[in-house]
């Protein structure tokens, strides 16, 4: 499953979304123009490495931070910028500019450390920003469950465009990131590929913590209805 996009309507406009998605596209862009061992060197430098991190070294732990900036290709930057576009705009409106920059922030860290204390050995780089991501999904999954996401599925190659509720849709997602991480954790000790449990730890922390970081005086919101005016950004 897909998203394509949701029926919330906005009522702001989302700069640090928007400033998020510029600023990690932009650190790609450098990414690609590095050899694979320069990369290589950045991804052991700024990802997150569980076994190097340690409060005798306690600069290592803004790879907690850092490792959300970088990415391991262009599919990957691309579909996590995208979710960010569709799901980010929504919740940066609740919550407004500056305690959505924190949310955000706040999130890669509890999917860092939660990749960490599940393969706390790992020497393995863990890069990309699904784990601060997963926390806007989490929150999204709280404030709007009533909202509808417009979803591509491919069966056999043949598309199929679909509204679903977003209850159904994250809840679903979240069910899937946390079969995979259960499953990665009788293979191994360590994860390959996919940091399962960073998504599963960002999207428990926004799940958890969404409310906490709403304004103060929320405006009235609403739900777009069919055929009403596309929202803000799409």
């Amino acid at each position: 499953m897909f998203p394509l996009r949701d029926n919330v309507r906005t009522r702001s406009i989302p700069l640090i979304t928007w400033g998020l998605i510029a600023l990690n596209t932009l650190i790609f862009v450098y990414e690609a123009s590095l050899s694979s061992r320069s990369f290589n060197q950045l991804a052991f430098t700024y990802g997150l490495v569980p076994a190097r991190l340690s409060l005798a070294h306690w600069p290592s732990y803004a790879t907690l931070i850092t490792s959300a900036f970088l990415h391991g290709g262009w599919f990957h930057v691309i579909t996590n910028m995208w979710v960010l576009f569709v799901f980010g705009d929504d919740v940066e409106d609740r919550m407004g500019h500056g305690r959505f920059l924190l949310f955000y922030l706040l999130s890669a860290v509890a999917a860092g450390v939660m990749q960490a204390a599940l393969a706390p050995a790992s020497n393995v780089p863990t890069i990309g920003a699904s784990g601060a991501i997963a926390g806007v999904l989490g929150a999204f999954f709280v404030l709007f469950p009533g909202a509808r996401v417009e979803t591509l599925i491919l069966l056999v190659f043949i598309p199929f465009f679909l509204e679903i509720p977003a209850f159904v849709f994250l809840g679903l997602w979240f069910l899937s990131q946390l079969s995979s991480g259960l499953l990665g954790l009788g293979a191994s000790g360590d994860f390959s590929g996919i940091a399962w449990w960073a998504h599963i730890g960002g999207f428990l922390f926004g799940f958890l913590m969404a409310r906490a970081f709403l304004r103060r005086q929320p405006h009235a919101y609403d739900v777009l209805i069919p055929g009403g005016n596309p929202p803000l950004g799409f």
